[in-house]
């Protein structure tokens, strides 16, 4: 007799351990599912087999092949298109010529397939479908027979109401070859929905026989962990590759086992599996072939396929992990999670109960995964990036997420308190703002919208109105693609470190405050807050200089909403401005220009119409970027140093904050002027904490972003501009002769790749090999001599760290840089050969 399995099943509710491989082959202790069923028809002497296949036949075809290993013949028909299972049969039955039996591979039994066939020929039926009692059928297909075991009805997925039996359809039949003739040829067709109801209308004999024999659907991941379980406990007899031992313990060839105490009952270990010495293999422990277990490690109630290696001190609790997977070093891995083929979990992380992440996905160390990763390509160890929250819109950033990290901030909030929200414009931002309203009106908080402006009007109103926090959701001025979420405090400073500490436990915890129904926040649409913003700027600047020294610039806004603010401002200053891509609509069609290609615009466009300078925007309106009147370039750096100059020959007296990275150069320049240099830690957060402290005149880094606190203790680029145009009224010559007497840096930087793991290693043993040098541990390590100095610095978002150094010539810079470079590389290649002995 034939046999016809099918395996054309994709099994979408069993990814991502399906999502590059078919659901037949998905493993039951050591093999494919379907390679049990090939065992199981063998072992009924049907050793004649074909097999449909539709998703990714190629992978069943390499593992079968023609069956010979199995002692089975096996043929192949394959779906062009879905034809249903009905049909996916029909395709085949040039090769049925006779009584034959159709069983799904994805599903696993011990079936008496002699008993269906005898009562089916005893009967003399077209068809007999075999049966199974079950708790609950509401998920199956139920099947109604009377005394004799003929079929009356048929109830596709019922609800209780119709449950007149607990009988359903396991999709094992023995057919008649003619019934196929029923099955049209031009669309897809069903067994249980199509042909046996209409062979039942049409008065063919249809029986259906209920079996007591194991019989287990494996749809989804907790199926499957049952299956793989049930399997252990005998309750399927299965041929289960390898050695029984005492209890219900197998063992695969070629195991390296310390001691067999390591491993509990009941529990298979594949061929060529490691267990190093102390690592436990727990109960119901499921390992494939080649899976390494280091020092320490756990498994419990857990599947794990073939080559996947985990860390020492891991522990994985019943979860699936797929092939080919890295686990490091003190990973949790939670009840119900499943991770797919190919992931890294990087160490100290921890993946929380029901988290699904997709193949090929990489997780940072220390990561806490509380959401399924499906199409990022990465989970971060942390919240809080350089600027805020930023990710991929609808990748990394989606509305879930940023409901969730507003519920966040509205639970480290109070009830009733304010918050003033602002986006840019394009509609992707829209979504996600909106989204985040919604998550803070849930905990209670207020909102005041202001809609699209730049993130400068947000903090002013937040410094002038005494909100107790504020937001604002751009695009990257780096990649259009990223959304960044900022988030201010008073008096609109960056968030505090302790701030995002608290969100973040609340975030990552899911410990989230609900306002009952009567207390949910409001929003509201604040008026006049450009107005406000401008006159209160005017009222900082010497509006008559500036009016009689006639400026006209070139203004390129970037698409910026800094378009909305600053005519405000220039007109009264008397400055004619030459405009550039000024934002127009509230869509992403309002413009798609990069930075550079603003810049090489206004490049072309200020000698052309004769400018003073020309200023070019971010399109968040914080960064500034300058070109001079024959329309060259200035670099950040330059522009910071002008800035500094023409603050100190203005007779200005005060503190200046700057990065511990900004170059030397500013110390040399502020000697004598009365002005002092504070160096900050590399972050927006520190420089504008610092900024806000009483005597602070200016605050900058590299970046084309710079803080004048008497106005606003953040990047803002109207400001700077309106700034710009004061210093240089009273200066005589033009903005290129400023600037080239400007001192000229030797300032060098280089990105070095280096693990997250190894990244606190190679700052304590750096700190432990120079610390009898000079240092400043401000931020990283900088290390002075009498050449000059250089620093390292961990990246905080990825996997780099950074090397800075300026000596007194380009050469010393160089020589500084190699040295420091050296001695990073020589700690990690020592930690890496000691990792590995």
């Amino acid at each position: 007799m034939k046999a016809v399995v099918m395996a054309g099943g994709e099994g979408t509710r069993l990814r991502p351990l399906t999502s590059n491989q078919p659901k037949p082959m998905v493993p039951v202790v050591g093999k494919p599912c379907m390679e049990h069923i090939v065992e199981l028809l063998r072992g009924h002497g049907m050793e004649d087999v074909i097999v449909t296949v539709a998703f990714l036949p190629q992978a069943i075809r390499s593992y079968f092949g023609d069956g010979e290993s199995l002692g089975v013949n096996i043929e192949y028909s394959v779906e062009e298109s879905p034809l249903g299972t009905a049909g996916s049969v029909r395709l085949a039955s040039g090769k049925l010529d006779d009584t034959f039996v159709v069983i799904s591979g994805d599903a696993l039994t011990d079936v008496d397939l002699g008993k269906i066939v005898e009562f089916h020929r005893k009967k003399e039926a077209a068809v007999t479908i075999g049966l199974k009692s079950v708790e609950n059928p509401l998920e199956f297909g139920i099947v109604v027979t009377d005394d004799g075991g003929r079929i009356e009805r048929f109830l596709e997925k019922p609800s209780w109401g119709q449950v007149f039996s607990d009988t359903i359809n396991t999709g094992i039949y023995v057919l008649e070859p003619e019934v196929l003739r029923h099955v049209p040829t031009d669309r897809p067709y069903d067994f249980s929905k199509e042909l046996f109801p209409l062979l039942l209308e049409m008065g063919r004999p249809l029986y259906g026989y209920v079996f007591d024999e194991y019989w287990q659907d494996i749809g989804d991941l907790d199926q499957f962990r049952q299956a793989n379980f049930d399997a252990l406990d005998e309750a399927v007899q299965l041929n289960i590759p390898g050695i029984r031992l005492r209890g219900n313990v197998w063992l695969g060839e070629g195991v390296e086992l310390d001691d067999l105490e390591q491993i509990e009952a009941p529990a298979f270990v594949g061929n060529y599996a490691r267990i190093a010495p102390g690592a436990t293999v727990a109960p119901y422990s499921v390992l494939g072939a080649s899976v390494t277990l280091r020092e320490q490690a756990r498994t419990s109630r857990t599947v794990v396929d073939s080559r996947t290696y985990i860390g020492r001190s891991a522990v994985i609790e019943g979860a699936i992990l797929g092939r080919g997977c890295d686990v490091g070093s003190h990973v949790l891995v939670q009840e119900g999670a499943a991770i797919g083929d190919e992931v890294s979990l990087g160490t100290q992380s921890v993946v929380h109960p029901r988290v699904r992440i997709y193949p090929n996905k990489e997780v940072e160390t220390g990561a806490q995964v509380t959401e399924s990763l499906i199409w990022e390509s990465r989970a971060a160890s942390r919240l809080w990036g350089r600027e805020g929250v930023s990710g991929l819109i609808n990748v990394d950033i989606t509305p879930e997420v940023a409901v969730r990290l507003a519920a966040a901030l509205g639970t480290a909030l109070k009830r009733g308190d304010r918050v003033v929200c602002s986006r840019d414009a394009p509609p992707g931002c829209r979504m996600i703002k909106r989204a985040m309203i919604a998550g803070l009106n849930s905990t209670g908080v207020d909102i005041a919208d202001l809609r699209v402006l730049p993130a400068a009007v947000n903090r002013h109103l937040l410094k002038t109105e005494s909100f107790d926090a504020g937001f604002h959701v751009g695009v990257s001025y780096t990649d259009p693609e990223i959304v960044e979420i900022r988030f201010f405090e008073h008096p609109g400073i960056q968030l505090t470190a302790s701030m995002q500490k608290e969100i973040e436990k609340h975030f990552t915890r899911l410990e989230l405050r609900r306002a009952a129904h009567n207390a949910v926040g409001s929003v509201s649409y604040p008026a006049r807050v450009r107005e406000t913003y401008a006159e209160d700027l005017l009222a900082t600047l010497d509006r008559k200089a500036i009016r009689e020294r006639g400026f006209r610039i070139v203004v390129d806004y970037g698409y910026s909403a800094a378009s909305y603010v600053l005519p405000l401002v220039l007109g009264p200053l008397g400055v004619e401005a030459i405009s550039a891509h000024a934002f127009v609509a509230d869509s992403a069609a309002a413009g798609s220009s990069t930075l550079a290609e603003s810049i090489g615009q206004a490049k072309r466009l200020v000698p052309a119409v004769a400018a003073d300078f020309g200023a070019v925007f971010d399109r968040a309106g914080e960064r500034l970027f300058l070109i001079d009147e024959q329309g060259r370039e200035i670099s950040v750096e330059q522009t910071l140093l002008l800035f500094l100059r023409l603050i100190g020959s203005n007779g200005r007296r005060g503190k200046l904050a700057f990065p511990v990275t900004v170059t030397s150069e500013v110390d040399r320049m502020a000697k004598g002027t009365g002005l002092e240099v504070v160096r900050t830690p590399v972050s927006l957060a520190e420089l504008t904490h610092h900024a806000a402290k009483d005597g602070v005149v200016f605050a900058g880094a590299l970046g084309g972003g710079y803080v004048f606190p008497e106005f606003l203790p953040a990047y803002d680029a109207v400001a700077s501009l309106c700034k710009l145009l004061e210093l240089l009224a009273p200066a005589n010559e033009p903005i290129s002769q400023l600037v080239s007497e400007l001192p000229v840096s030797t300032l060098v930087h280089r990105q070095l790749p280096c693990p997250w793991a190894m990244k606190g290693l190679v700052m304590r043993v750096l700190s432990e090999r120079l610390r009898n040098r000079k240092l400043d541990l401000t931020d990283g390590i900088k290390v002075f001599e009498k050449r000059g100095w250089a620093q390292v610095l961990p990246d905080p978002d990825e996997p780099f760290v950074h090397i800075y150094a300026e000596g007194k010539t380009e050469a010393d810079s160089q020589a500084l840089e190699a040295e420091l470079q050296a001695l990073v590389e020589e700690i990690m290649q020592t930690e890496e050969a000691a990792a590995t002995t």
